[in-house]
């Protein structure tokens, strides 16, 4: 009866935890080290402590096989912290039950039996690590795919709807100003105001289509260089810098749908860096100039009077141009931004250009 013990703390073990709703299974088999640390600790005592027997020896390999399968649940499903002391416990109920059983014979025989019962351990633990680590990995993919996605979000909402928001701001000052003097200039700004919110409310709306999954159509491509004409004329009669676009039509071919958007983005984004850290600066230059594999782009402002407040915004820093310069990496090219001239700023990107298919 006591060689059949553990046999039978085993089994009853396995059955509590199997024994229940799917729900509750999965819930109790993460529970199951402490109860296999004591099964295995038990078998131990009774392997050394029990007179040998042929009922005992049949008890002991039943209660290998139930320790077996404990060991491979344990694998699966315990804590970390759990199978510290759980692991190497039962292992080596498994592996040493044999040795009273062969007490005549030598010492490096003893060891080859122990190892020979070492296989189905390792075996077990294989069993419950795979789907163990095949979970984790799915688990990290998951988190990956979401984090992707609140980036490309994040992205979004600061590219976009950032710069018409502050448009928004910049007209409704002046509106502010001018609206007691001219009351026509007033009137043009809530036009701009409103024309900014509308494709405010645009980028909204491509965002909470991304939210609803990849099978919700877009109702609009996203825009790329071909729109960067009117992107400057609409930055221009918005503030008090005079933007000048220079891009060569050579330039627009040959950029790819994705790199063309990528570009408008990061012109976006200086633009949107002058409206906010340098509101008054005379000049801005957009530049695209093509070479035979590449199209920079370079977008250059004048000094500012960078009030107070302007200069401990900017000097927080943001988002945008590490964004923006991590996707530009991911096509290949490269992005910079820092002084130039006279307190000036200039942000300079490389894309690569899609390059011609040759023909036989």
């Amino acid at each position: 009866m006591l060689g059949a013990l553990p046999s039978l703390a085993a089994a009853s073990t396995l059955v509590w935890a199997v024994a229940r709703s799917r729900a509750a299974v999965r819930q109790r088999l993460g529970r199951l080290a402490r109860p296999a640390t004591a099964c295995a600790a038990l078998s131990l005592i009774t392997s050394f402590a029990v007179p040998t027997a042929g009922a005992y020896a049949g008890w002991k390999l039943a209660e290998s096989a139930v320790l077996l399968l404990l060991l491979a649940a344990i694998t699966r499903w315990s804590p970390r912290s759990e199978l510290k002391s759980a692991l190497p416990l039962t292992a080596l109920a498994v592996t040493l039950w044999p040795l009273p059983l062969v007490t005549g014979e030598s010492f490096l025989e003893a060891i080859g039996i122990a190892t020979f019962w070492l296989i189905p351990v390792v075996a077990a633990v294989v069993a419950g690590a795979y789907p163990r680590r095949q979970e984790l990995r799915r688990r990290r993919a998951v988190a990956e795919a979401r984090s992707a996605q609140r980036l490309h979000l994040s992205r979004d909402l600061h590219d976009f709807v950032a710069h018409d928001i502050s448009g928004i701001i910049v007209q409704a000052q002046a509106a502010r100003f001018v609206a007691a003097a001219d009351p026509s200039h007033a009137v043009l700004a809530l036009e701009r105001i409103e024309k900014a919110g509308l494709s405010a409310l645009a980028a909204m709306d491509r965002t909470i289509q991304m939210l609803h999954g990849p099978e919700t159509p877009t109702t609009e491509p996203l825009p790329d260089v071909s729109q960067l004409r009117s992107l400057v004329e609409n930055f221009t009669s918005a503030g008090a810098t005079e933007a000048h676009l220079d891009i060569s039509p050579r330039a627009t071919e040959a950029l790819s749908r994705e790199a063309g958007a990528a570009a408008y983005r990061i012109v976006v984004e200086a633009l949107t860096n002058i409206r906010r850290h340098a509101p008054d600066a005379p000049h801005a230059t957009i530049t695209l100039t093509p070479t035979a594999t590449t199209v920079e782009i370079r977008v250059t402002n004048d000094r500012g009077a960078r009030p107070a407040a302007i200069r401990h915004r900017a000097s927080r820093g943001g988002l945008g141009l590490p964004a923006l310069t991590e996707h530009a990496q991911a096509l290949g090219g490269t992005l910079s931004a820092g002084p130039h001239g006279n307190g000036g700023w200039q942000l300079t990107a490389v894309l690569p250009v899609t390059l011609p298919k040759e023909t036989p």
